[in-house]
């Protein structure tokens, strides 16, 4: 291969046999010279041109059709004096054109002279030319090189009949308006395969600083509370990470309330007597840890709580040190385990920088990251190639949540509603979708709204992003407040045992994950909760088959399904489609099997 095919095929992505064969035609032109016409498709007729009428709207000429054995009328619309030179009476062409009968003869539509015969022209839509693509696919496409790299023969004869068809498998494409479905699974297949082989690649195992293996099970025998199935199984996947020389990378999902927090406990157990280090995404959920890790460690873990305000203390002097961002800019005592809660909420950059402030001598700290935003399972499945995944679905008390969509007819209704909460000393949140009066926005702000529930209610609050006192709104609002008037700050890292209620304005415009999340602030302790969506459009599919399900995954699934699911090899799109044949939501049959056969052929090549 030339240096100029090698820099083409970098440009177009191509790394490997299977990326060229995914490189699918747009469209087939079957240029045979047939005895026959076919009607609506390209045909190729061998004409001489008996005679012609120009004029600026159209070209029309009267073909002889050596190969059909009659005469087809032909009609060029728009024609340029680049037509009336080309098209010369009395001479002989292979054109090429959609033929349609009409008033009793076969006419031609726009006729192209063409050098192509008894060949099937294949279109791609590429940044390249279509014959230089064309070409560098017939040089470089074999069907044993695809094999080579792991595709079974069958599915590899597909592939390769793709860009070498016959004049059969281009009727049917045209017949069927694109593949059979035998090729497109071979798709689906060859382009997931492909996927795994990549990310399997981009796994990279490095040295632990340490193997952790600490006393849990006192822990566990203390608790005043039984663990679920689920924590337990996810705590013994974590201490089998930790045990290991190589540096652990796990995420672990739960939905809303499912008992996370115990998990990281456990997990700071395991590590003892090292040191373990947390950073979560507010103050608010800081906090809300460091109480519950003082409530449920024992005495002799000593445990630090940093923010920006407290910089002085020696860090050195602590087991368990949970933080905010304020990490990222302290110096830290090397801990090998570091964990990180609500991981969506932090960037890549951020995650790397704190693991790369407790990098020792090229060994690395086991890194754990918790998230309530659970992933689909295809996708958990996808990404188990990079990184291990525990999902924890089982919760530790049944949730009751009545979730309904209301409009504003039903206004009265809601305000008898929280006016019956308040009584029984229960607390509501109403989440609007901006803070300051839009014109391009129809709903109500919180500064248009604040003023009715002012004057209607006492124990009003009212906090939003930007506002500096948030956090201290927000911990007051949980012992003395009613009603909450608040943007979707509060959709993470705050905890209210007598939140009964939550009313969404706008939800539409929210994606299924946040309005999953903002939902699963009440009833987090068995409490019977309510969530409105109040909307002022005709109630989307979407929404409604959000208010059928409480289960955070098949919420995964619904956000999937509405949004698709971004990009995971390179972590760029946060939605989009990912993949041109692969369907996360119905192929999980296919993955399944392509995640086994890289699997396999990983071990085999350690093996060998």
């Amino acid at each position: 291969m030339n240096e100029e095919d090698k820099e083409r095929l970098k440009r177009l992505g191509v790394g490997n046999s299977i990326d060229l064969a995914l490189i699918t035609p747009k469209s087939y032109e079957p240029l045979f010279l047939r005895k026959k016409p076919i009607e609506g498709v390209v045909n190729v007729v061998d004409a001489t041109i008996l005679n012609s009428t120009f004029n600026p709207k159209y070209l029309k000429m009267t073909l002889k059709s050596h190969n059909f054995g009659f005469d087809i009328k032909a009609i060029t619309f728009n024609p340029t004096p680049y037509h009336r030179g080309v098209f010369q009476t009395s001479k002989r062409y292979f054109l090429k054109g959609k033929l349609e009968y009409r008033y009793n003869f076969w006419q031609m539509i726009q006729p192209i002279v063409t050098q192509e015969v008894d060949t099937i022209d294949i279109k791609y839509k590429t940044p390249l030319q279509n014959k230089t693509i064309k070409r560098i696919i017939a040089e470089f496409l074999k069907k044993s090189d695809l094999i080579k790299e792991g595709i079974d023969e069958q599915r590899a004869s597909f592939l390769y009949d793709i860009h070498n068809p016959n004049f059969e498998f281009v009727v049917n494409f045209l017949k069927n308006e694109g593949f059979d479905k035998k090729t497109i699974e071979a798709l689906k297949f060859a382009e997931i395969f492909n996927h795994l082989k990549k990310l399997s690649k981009k796994r990279f195992d490095f040295p632990s600083m340490k193997s952790l293996n600490g006393d849990i099970d006192t822990f566990v025998r203390n608790l005043p509370f039984s663990l679920t199935s689920d924590q337990k199984k996810v705590i013994l996947e974590i201490r089998k990470d930790l045990l290991s020389k190589s540096a652990a990378k796990r995420v672990i999902m739960g939905d809303v309330g499912c008992g996370k927090t115990i998990v990281i406990l456990a997990s700071v157990m395991t590590a003892y007597p090292d040191k373990s280090i947390l950073m979560a995404p507010t103050t608010v959920l800081a906090s809300q840890i460091y109480e519950e890790a003082k409530k449920f460690l024992p005495p002799f873990v000593k445990i630090a709580f940093v923010t920006h305000e407290n910089k002085k203390e020696d860090l050195n002097d602590f087991d368990f040190i949970i933080g905010t961002h304020a990490l990222l800019y302290r110096e830290l005592p090397k801990a090998p385990l570091v964990m990180i809660d609500e991981q969506h909420r932090f960037g890549t950059k951020q995650r790397a920088k704190i693991k790369a402030k407790l990098l020792k001598d090229e060994l690395h700290p086991h890194f754990l990251q918790f998230s309530a935003t659970p992933i689909p399972r295809t996708l958990s499945m996808i990404e188990s190639q990079l990184i291990d995944i525990s999902r924890i679905k089982e919760l530790p008390f049944k949730k009751e949540i009545d979730t309904s969509i209301i409009a504003a007819k039903d206004f009265s209704k809601l305000i008898s509603h929280i006016k019956r909460e308040i009584s029984q000393s229960r607390q509501v949140i109403i989440v609007y979708p901006l803070v300051n009066e839009s014109e391009t926005i129809e709903y109500q702000s919180i500064d248009e709204a604040r003023s009715y529930w002012e004057k209607n209610f006492d124990g009003v609050y009212v906090t939003y992003g930007k506002d500096k006192e948030k956090e201290n709104i927000l911990k007051d609002f949980a012992k003395n407040g009613k009603i909450l008037l608040a943007t979707t700050l509060i959709e993470v890292g705050i905890s209210l045992p007598n939140l009964s209620t939550v009313v969404i304005v706008a939800p539409e415009r929210l994606g299924l994950a946040t309005l999953h999340q903002l939902r699963g602030r009440v009833s987090r302790n068995g409490l019977k909760g309510y969530c409105y969506l109040f909307t002022k459009y005709e109630p989307s599919k979407r929404l409604k088959e959000f208010c059928k399900t409480l289960d955070g995954f098949e919420i995964a699934e619904l956000d999937l399904k509405f949004r698709q699911g971004g990009d995971l090899l390179s972590g760029d799109a946060q939605s989009g489609k990912s993949f041109a044949w692969f369907d996360p939501l119905c192929d999980e049959e296919i993955l399944i099997e392509a995640k086994k056969k890289v699997e396999n052929s990983s071990v085999n090549d350690k093996i060998s």
